[in-house]
């Protein structure tokens, strides 16, 4: 069935991917995860396909209320009564409406609320009081309620405001009326949002991305969800928001140990917000993984931001210099253990995503998706959509946002479809070769850093350059790094 679905006007790369994973996550059986493996969509009349408004072919009234309710991107989802390009063709269109659809909404015994919503222009109370008395034509049965109703109503309208307010052009006014299936938590994000969180780290992921991230993943309760860059826990605790179990990793020991004391760390931020802590949280190399040989399949989920060198740099074991007359590895004292800092070396992007990806190929169960960013070049305001592959996951979902004029990170869902044997890993490994030589010079060689800050007519492959030029720095266009 064919469900109106309003979106907030954020993040519209975003919409549609986070609809079709909760889609699937929520089918009831077989048959209506076959029907939402690749949802149909369609536009009002008249929109552009930024539009806000969107319509969606879900199975049942079910799957359509748990998508909005959980979703993060999506303002509401409706049973449509009527349309049209004013109230006249509003009246006629609801009047049509089938009353053994209608009907049961209406009856004495039940209570509802009628709210007026509008884009692209703000209205007077009065007015929506106003537009809520010209639906006089609807016989309503039951008692007004405003706090806690059966059933809500909602009167969408759009303007025919053009093309100049920075919107998605609208040619013609565009009226909505229906019942509300289901609609986001707004108190969600308020109550996770990054400034009043107790720790806080330089590349802390924001709050409606790690939900993002998480609804991407299918996180529920009861699966095993592992982030192996978890810097302050952003990710994990979007996933033990909705039931999860979490674990994580990062190279630097005073993150994962220490924090800024004891009530000032990674577990202090699921003490401030009530959820379950992490089943462990480890020092370890992305790139030396700790897992012991043979153990594989065990997580559900891998969600993450790899470091690619905006705001940090990726870091792997090793650049100790031997010690004068030391030969072999270098031996911690003992004297030394306790507060001993291990040293660490560049890794670069190219060499982190394949580890990521040979960890999740054998650490992943099957079905189990991998949900990280990935970093590209923009040309000619297109997206060089050459990403990272590998012979045990499926591509799914690609949703882009913008970090410059040149160059945008992309979250990458890949879902485990084959199993990880020697023969794939091969395999893997000369897709990893291949790409590298193709397609990612321009991260090995340049300065993603000076390339995303720096002016747009500095060459691409010089932090000197960027540093010597006397041009100013224009300040950064991205809402999130």
């Amino acid at each position: 069935m064919w469900y109106l679905c309003m979106f907030y006007h954020r993040l519209l790369d975003y919409r549609k991917a986070e609809v079709e994973s909760l889609a699937q996550l929520f089918a009831n059986d077989e048959e209506d995860q076959y029907k939402t493996q690749r949802l149909k969509w369609r536009l009002p009349l008249h929109h552009h396909p930024d539009s806000p408004f969107h319509f969606v072919d879900l199975p049942s009234e079910d799957v359509a209320r748990n998508v909005a309710n959980r979703s993060i991107l999506v303002k509401g989802m409706y049973e449509l009564w009527g349309e049209g390009g004013s109230y006249e063709e509003l009246e006629e269109a609801i009047r049509s409406y089938p009353d053994e659809r209608k009907l049961p909404y209406l009856e004495p015994d039940s209570t509802f609320k009628i709210n007026v919503d509008t884009f692209g222009k703000v209205i007077s109370l009065q007015e929506q009081t106003q537009r809520i008395h010209g639906l006089s034509y609807i016989p309503f049965k039951g008692r007004v309620n405003l706090k806690s109703p059966e059933h809500k109503f909602w009167l969408m309208e759009t303007d025919d405001y053009g093309v100049n307010n920075g919107l998605p052009p609208i040619v013609q006014r565009r009226i909505f009326f229906g019942r509300e299936i289901g609609g986001a938590d707004r108190k969600l994000l308020p109550t996770y949002q990054l400034k009043s969180r107790t720790y806080l780290g330089p590349t802390a992921m924001d709050a409606e991305i790690a939900f993002l991230m998480a609804n991407q993943a299918l996180v529920t309760p009861g699966k095993l969800v592992y982030d192996p860059f978890v810097g302050t826990g952003s990710i994990l605790i979007a996933a033990a928001h909705f039931g999860a179990m979490t674990m994580g990793a990062d190279i630097d020991i005073r993150v994962v140990r220490d924090g800024r004391g004891p009530d000032c760390n990674v577990w202090s931020n699921f003490k401030q917000y009530g959820l379950p802590m992490p089943i462990a949280l480890l020092r370890a190399d992305n790139n030396l993984p700790p897992w012991r040989t043979g153990l594989k399949e065990i997580f559900d989920a891998i969600i993450c931001d790899p470091p690619y060198g905006v705001r940090a740099g990726g870091r792997k074991s090793g650049g100790r210099k031997l010690m004068k007359g030391v030969v072999g590895p270098y031996t911690v004292p003992d004297d030394k253990r306790t507060d001993h800092i291990p040293s660490t070396a560049s890794y670069s992007l190219v060499e982190c995503v394949h580890d990521l990806l040979d960890l999740a190929g054998r650490m992943l169960v099957m079905g189990g998706r991998l949900v990280f960013f990935y970093p590209v070049v923009r040309e000619d305001d297109n997206v060089n959509n050459s990403f990272p592959e590998h012979p045990c996951f499926q591509l799914i979902a690609t949703s882009e946002q913008i970090l410059s004029s040149r160059y945008s990170r992309v979250l990458l869902t890949m879902v485990k479809t084959s199993q990880y044997t020697e023969e794939i890993a091969e395999e893997a490994r000369l897709k990893h070769k291949d790409f590298k030589e193709n397609h990612l010079k321009w991260l090995e060689d340049g300065n993603l850093h000076s390339a995303v800050f720096s002016p747009s007519d500095l060459p691409l492959n010089g932090a000197a350059d960027a540093k010597t030029s006397k041009e100013p720095k224009p300040k950064y266009r991205g809402k999130y790094v």
